[in-house]
């Protein structure tokens, strides 16, 4: 049977709770609720959706639709960004972290346990991700950051324009990679200056300091490939603060004087020469 839909502001959405006996109607639940999914040409629809307060859900996967009750998320890696819909924001979408690779744990309608490695398709993941946000009692908004989240509930009480996706501010950006892999970098160059305090072999400080040679311009070509990513983020997400010229020239600066400190440092007290 095809059931109506929860829309925002139906605050119904934010109350849910495990499966406990799973009877008749659990398998009659998943049924209603894919029912509705044809209806309405959904992809994955949650019982909380349905104004069930239970932690079941279906995510259609190509043709099949697969049965969630009471999921647990094991293990996940693999980080993207996906723009979503839901029905519960009518014309709205969002930019949303989530994560590509899963380890899943669940029950099926009859309370078997059974598990699932997701890996490689990302939308059947997103839209397992949103449906789990339901039955955390939250919804995809509570993934991005504050201020688009109060933009587009603005824009849902009629205060104001719905943020475009090509303008949502990524959580999560690539950028981010240059920065961590110079970071790890510029530790083991400051670590190199304690070399002194060490009675090391003239062979074992030489290589020490080559590593310090090559180290050094290797920070400045990732910082500089992280102003290059930064300029076209500040360009693609123009809200964005975080992606604005200022803030990543300061993180340029500080991170290239620490590497031409470290080298200096490493040319007096390393050099065995």
């Amino acid at each position: 049977m095809v059931k109506e839909l929860t829309v925002y502001p139906d605050e119904r959405i934010l109350a849910c709770g495990d499966v406990r006996g799973f009877d008749e109607s659990v398998g009659k639940l998943f049924d209603d609720i894919i029912d509705t999914m044809k209806r309405h040409d959904l992809d994955a629809l949650s019982a909380i959706q349905v104004a069930h307060p239970f932690n079941m859900f279906v995510v259609k996967k190509e043709d099949q639709y697969i049965e969630f009750a009471n999921p647990r998320i094991l293990q996940k890696s693999k980080p993207f960004e996906a723009e979503e819909r839901s029905s519960y924001y009518p014309d709205i979408s969002a930019v949303v972290p989530r994560f590509e690779k899963m380890k899943i744990v669940y029950e099926d309608r009859n309370g078997n346990t059974c598990y699932m490695d997701a890996d490689g398709d990302r939308h059947f993941a997103a839209m397992f991700q949103q449906m789990m946000d339901f039955s955390l009692g939250g919804t995809m908004l509570d993934r991005i950051d504050k201020k688009q989240k109060q933009r587009i509930l603005d824009a849902l009480e009629g205060k104001g324009l719905v943020p475009q996706p090509g303008d949502v501010c990524p959580t999560f950006s690539r950028k981010d990679y240059f920065v961590s892999f110079a970071d790890k970098i510029l530790f083991f160059m400051g670590l190199s200056l304690l070399t002194p305090l060490f009675k090391f072999e003239k062979n074992t400080v030489e290589h020490i300091y080559m590593f310090d040679k090559i180290a050094f311009p290797l920070v400045l070509a990732l910082m500089l490939g992280f102003f290059l990513y930064a300029f076209y983020e500040s360009k693609k997400y123009k809200q964005c603060s975080s992606c604005q010229v200022g803030n990543n020239i300061g993180v340029v600066i500080k991170r290239s004087v620490a590497a031409v400190v470290f080298a200096l440092g490493a040319y007096f007290l390393v050099n065995p020469n």
